[in-house]
């Protein structure tokens, strides 16, 4: 079985996977604090509230975090006895190349995003993920990661309006019923959602300019259904991109390993 680790700035998901199969999923808070044998005792206890009895025999990371990561080889080293894969390291291999100006590191997120992108919708893609900061991956037709952008999360946007301004409450994302807020609430979550609204489609219509082609536009990450229920800004939605995607590193490595 495969534990696939996804370590985000604000949430961590842990996933076992059977093969192409999902097992279970599970979501912690990300605290670079906590050890190895935390994590254990949290999943085992998740595992036996839902009598998943499987052996864990591979493990692979993708973190935004480095100071997690420790922890997280230690938790598959000691409670798993086996060495994980870490996307960015010399040694996790990518089926995708990555054409970026020399030096330049990326996030592994963006390329566990961009392989799974690739391997579910093909080239020619824009793969929107609304985390901790809002992202843009550009991928070519032959499924290599190009660059992309980085803007503020939605979340992000909100605490810093609610920190800078003392008379500005702390809300939470939702669609307004209408454009022109009556009160204060109303007028900053109208701002927050129709302003993303605009950036992702400006973005998005800027890039397809550029790239001259057309091409597929995917979200990912809690808040894209939000958005999509409003505006037709998606071709598609896939909730675990990235769990997928660090599916999808895992075979490559391990079939060519075995070369």
């Amino acid at each position: 079985m495969l534990l696939a680790i996804d370590c985000g700035n604000t949430n961590t998901v842990f996933s076992i996977w059977d093969g192409a199969e999902s097992v279970a999923t599970w979501r912690t808070s990300t605290e670079w604090q906590r050890t190895a044998d935390q994590y254990y005792v949290w999943l085992m206890s998740l595992m036996a509230f839902r009598r998943i009895e499987v052996e864990i025999t591979a493990v692979i990371i993708s973190s935004t975090v480095p100071r997690v990561v420790f922890n997280l080889r230690v938790l598959a080293d000691r409670y798993f006895a086996c060495r994980p894969l870490v996307v960015g390291k010399p040694d996790c291999l990518l089926p995708i190349d990555v054409r970026v100006d020399q030096g330049t590191a990326v996030g592994p997120d963006r390329l566990v995003n961009t392989v799974a992108g690739h391997d579910l919708f093909g080239g020619d893609l824009i793969v929107v993920d609304f985390g901790t900061a809002t992202t843009f991956d550009v991928v070519d037709s032959d499924g290599a990661y190009i660059g992309g952008v980085i803007a503020p999360g939605v979340n992000l946007s909100l605490e810093a309006l609610h920190h800078a301004a003392a008379a500005l409450p702390n809300i939470d994302i939702s669609k307004p019923q209408k454009v022109v807020g009556t009160n204060t609430v109303a007028c900053m979550q109208s701002g927050v959602f129709w302003g993303y609204i605009g950036l992702v489609r400006e973005i998005c219509n800027r890039i397809k300019a550029e790239r001259d082609r057309p091409m597929k536009i995917v979200s990912t990450g809690g808040l894209a259904p939000l958005f999509q229920q409003s505006e037709a800004l998606f071709d598609a939605y896939e909730d675990q991109l990235t769990i997928h995607g660090l599916t999808v590193i895992h075979r490559y490595n391990k079939e060519n390993q075995s070369v």
